[in-house]
């Protein structure tokens, strides 16, 4: 079901409550969707946290593997908002694309900050340009995210595509690749 097909009544009686209870907080269906979108925006914070983390040595392959968990997780939670907030971001809604835009915002630029780190130390190629990077990575995880079930019709177990991801993202951000245990 579209959720421009959702009414109003079919809100109000699946929250147990009246329409008129809905409209003392909303005007329409599609201001209550935003509202939603909204904590999807708020909820993202902890995201750029987990990417600031330890990247040293074989924490760091730690890191990149909390940083795809968290990010499914999220993702998941949010799963119904998420959709809604992409099909209007195609269509050219600029409220969701802003909502989405800072939803995948804080974990975009702790990912861009991290790889100039690396850059700033040493450890990676100054040519990697960290934007790009930083941005792709999210594309990666958001994309992944949204598929992910249509990746286990396939056979591609959850598992598999978080080791994949880990293991991708790892080597963008660190330019090495996880060390296989001995």
């Amino acid at each position: 079901t579209s959720y421009r097909d959702i009414k109003v009544i079919d809100i109000a009686r699946e929250a147990g409550t009246s329409p008129a209870t809905f409209y003392q907080y909303f005007p329409d269906v599609e201001q209550a969707v935003l509202v939603l979108a909204e904590e999807l925006a708020t909820d993202a914070a902890y995201l750029g946290d987990i990417v600031r983390g330890d990247w040293r040595g074989d924490r760091g392959a730690q890191t990149a593997r909390t940083i795809v968990e968290s990010f499914l997780e999220y993702y998941d939670r949010h799963r119904a908002v998420f959709r809604v907030v992409d099909l209007a971001t195609e269509e050219g809604d600029l409220r969701f694309k802003q909502l989405r835009t800072r939803a995948l915002g804080g974990i975009t630029d702790a990912l861009c900050d991290v790889v100039r780190d690396f850059q700033h130390e040493g450890r990676l190629d100054r040519d990697v340009d960290s934007t790009a990077t930083a941005f792709i990575m999210v594309a990666m995880l958001a994309h992944c995210a949204a598929h992910r079930y249509g990746f286990e019709f396939w056979g591609v177990r959850t598992a598999t595509q978080v080791d994949t991801l880990s293991r991708i993202l790892y080597w963008n951000v660190t330019g090495r690749k996880i060390k296989k245990p001995s």
